[in-house]
């Protein structure tokens, strides 16, 4: 994993080998400019919810895609948020 693929992604190195996805342990990777653009797209529709059933309202700043890039854990003001009903399924929407 690579912090330089997302801008909002100042995470110290040694944070990259730690962090997994909190429901699978699979890994984590930072989510690019464009697919970030375009989930931000569908949030500005309305038509994000997490998994925790509660609506996006705000758009992301990052995010991180777990590696079978089903789920979104998403980052605000530079932290993620690493809780299961945090995340975000994505499929369908990138």
């Amino acid at each position: 994993m690579s912090p330089e693929q997302t801008p909002s992604m100042n995470l110290d190195p040694g944070l990259w080998e730690i962090l997994c996805c909190p429901e699978t342990k699979q890994a984590l990777t930072p989510m690019d400019a464009g697919a970030l653009a375009s989930l931000n797209q569908h949030i500005a529709a309305g038509t994000v919810r997490n998994k925790g059933g509660v609506a996006v309202e705000r758009p992301l700043d990052g995010g991180l895609l777990r590696h079978d890039k089903t789920v979104l854990y998403p980052i605000r003001d530079t932290i993620p948020l690493m809780l299961i009903e945090e995340g975000i399924k994505v499929e369908g929407l990138l």
